[in-house]
Order: structure tokens, then C-alpha cells, then sequence
């Protein structure tokens, strides 16, 4: 755009998976001028791109992305690496005066980028071979034990944190939940105006399965069967995103086609009910309806961003 404004506010969109973030995202940064920062731990992976529903090639063309396709898919990525980049994705956007948009469902990376990271002791690979050669199941009632206040916010299936919180544990003899508290919890690293959408639950999850199967159509199985072609295996990291896994599985022979679907559904749905859980912890999140008009919700958010007390937006003719 011709016309700028000096120090651009940093517009936040939550919300879970499937609740129409992107498409809102594109037609601010659009009006606006702006540029999208991904807030998504598995965008970051080259070639996961229809299971992680990365923006169109047309879409990128349209408007300027960051975080995206950031190594591959049989490397592991940190939080920590994602806050050094997106810190200077956000100093740069402001150097430049453009508006800049963080658009995700990565609840623990916004805990990160706004709140500070949480300054655990390293991690040990000898405690995480161990730790990892345990069932999930035999994780969780571990971390019941020595940290129930975790337990309870840790899914049984979500085997990453099962191991980084029994790895402090063991590491430090504290719960990672006393710890965790001790994070930053004064002035946020980083202004923003916070948009989330809600949804209906059967409403979303209809979403959802219409997504996965509109997903499977442009090709999911086909990109996965490519993946492990080129790289073997998904790091342990990558392997997170949802629907992966359970494609490996089919292609390895051990999980019939419609199974597999059906669980990615139901994975889908279990994360989508996490994020909520997490983003409705967020202080100052101005909630829109999901299933409303996109116009409308459109100028719910140009409205909340112009009376913002930062700055302005500037007008389209």
C-alpha cells in the first residue's frame, strides 16, 4: 500500500484447528498491507504441506509469510528456535512499519513468544532414550505421581511433553509445573490486540471432518507416501501433526485406509478440544463467532484493530 502507518500494532488470531483463522488472517493482512507470521509448530516442515494446510501457492503470492518450511521434516524444531525467529520476524515488521499478523494453533509457542520461554534444565539424550522406550500410558501414570497438576494438563497421547516433563523432573527432583510458574508473568515481550474464534463443539467438528476429507482428496496420502520416501522417517517432532502418523501406519501395511481416516478425525477433534482449553487461558482475547459471515467477522476485527490504542489502520480507497 501507499499509505503506512509508523509502529503497527501485532495482531493476534487464535483459535483451533479448522476454525477459519487463515482465511480471516489473509483478508486483514490484505486490507491492511500486512504480513502473516505462522504461530504453527508443524507449518515449519518442507513438504508437509496438505496435512499441515499451508497457505496456497496463490495465497503466498497474495500476501508475505513467515515461519513457514523452515527445515525439514526429519529435523527437529524447538520453541526455542521458533521465539528467535519470530522475535525478528516482528522487529523487522516494525523497522518497516508493516502490520504484521500471527496467525496458529499453537497454543505453547504464544506462551513462549509473549510470556518467555520456560528455562528448564537441558535436555539429556541418554534420560530421553530411556524415557522414550516407555509407553505413553506408563509416561502418564509416572507424571501422576510425581506431578499431578502436569498430569492433568498433559494428554496421554502427546508423548513430547509426557517425556520433557518427567525429564525435568528426574533432572531437577521439582515438578515442571513449579517451574513453569515462575515464568514471565509482567509486561508480555510483545504488544498485541488478541482475536480468537469460537465454535459451536458439533459444529467445528463437522469442520473438521469435511477438512481432513477434503485434505485426503487433494492428495494427503500421496504427499506422506512422498515424505517417508525421501526422508525415511518424521522426527519426533514432525511426527506430531495430526493425521501423519496414521497414514504411516496405513502405508506401512498395518492400518486399513478408512480406519486410518477415522482415527485422524477423532485426533483432529481431541486436538482441536486442547487448543480451546488453552487459548481460553489467555487473558484479553476479544472472542468473534466462528460460524459468522467472514465479512462480519471481517469488521469486527478492522474495527477492534482501528480503536486500538496503538495505532490506526490505514483506509483502502
Amino acid at each position: 500500500m501507499d499509505d503506512f502507518y509508523l509502529h503497527p500494532p501485532l495482531l493476534v488470531i487464535v483459535g483451533p484447528t479448522a476454525s477459519g483463522k487463515s482465511d480471516l488472517a489473509l483478508e486483514l493482512a490484505a486490507r491492511a498491507g500486512g504480513e502473516i507470521l505462522s504461530v504453527d509448530s508443524m507449518q515449519v516442515y518442507r513438504g508437509m504441506d496438505i496435512g499441515t494446510a499451508k497457505p496456497s501457492p496463490a495465497q503466498l503470492q497474495a500476501v508475505r509469510h513467515h515461519g513457514l518450511d523452515l527445515v525439514a521434516p526429519n529435523e527437529e524444531f524447538t520453541v526455542a528456535r521458533f521465539v528467535e525467529m519470530a522475535d525478528a520476524v516482528i522487529a523487522d515488521a516494525r523497522r518497516r512499519s508493516v502490520a504484521l499478523l500471527a496467525v496458529g494453533g499453537t497454543p505453547l509457542y504464544y506462551k513462549a513468544l509473549f510470556e518467555g520461554l520456560f528455562a528448564g534444565p537441558s535436555a539429556q539424550a541418554d534420560l530421553r532414550t530411556r524415557l522414550g522406550s516407555l509407553t505413553n500410558e506408563q509416561m502418564h501414570r509416572r507424571l501422576c505421581e510425581v506431578d499431578p497438576q502436569a498430569a492433568q494438563r498433559i494428554h496421554v497421547r502427546d508423548a513430547k511433553r509426557l517425556v520433557r516433563a518427567l525429564e525435568v523432573y528426574e533432572l531437577t527432583g521439582k515438578p515442571i509445573s513449579a517451574l513453569q510458574s515462575q515464568w514471565n508473568s509482567g509486561q508480555p515481550r510483545h504488544e498485541a490486540l488478541w482475536i480468537g474464534f469460537t465454535w459451536e463443539r458439533s459444529a467445528l467438528s463437522a469442520r473438521i471432518n469435511a477438512r481432513v476429507k477434503a485434505m485426503l482428496q487433494a492428495g494427503w496420502l500421496d504427499e506422506t507416501r512422498r515424505l517417508i520416501a525421501d526422508f525415511g522417517a518424521l522426527s519426533r517432532s514432525a511426527v506430531q501433526a495430526a493425521g501423519y502418523s496414521q497414514l504411516i501406519e496405513h502405508l506401512a501395511g498395518r492400518l486399513p485406509l478408512e480406519e486410518a481416516v477415522e482415527r485422524i478425525k477423532i485426533a483432529t477433534r481431541q486436538l482441536s478440544r486442547r487448543q480451546i482449553k488453552w487459548f481460553r487461558r489467555f487473558p484479553n482475547v476479544h472472542w468473534l463467532r466462528g460460524d459468522a459471515p467472514l465479512q462480519d467477522n471481517l469488521q469486527a476485527a478492522l474495527d477492534l484493530w482501528r480503536s486500538d490504542q496503538n495505532s490506526e489502520l490505514p483506509q483502502r480507497p
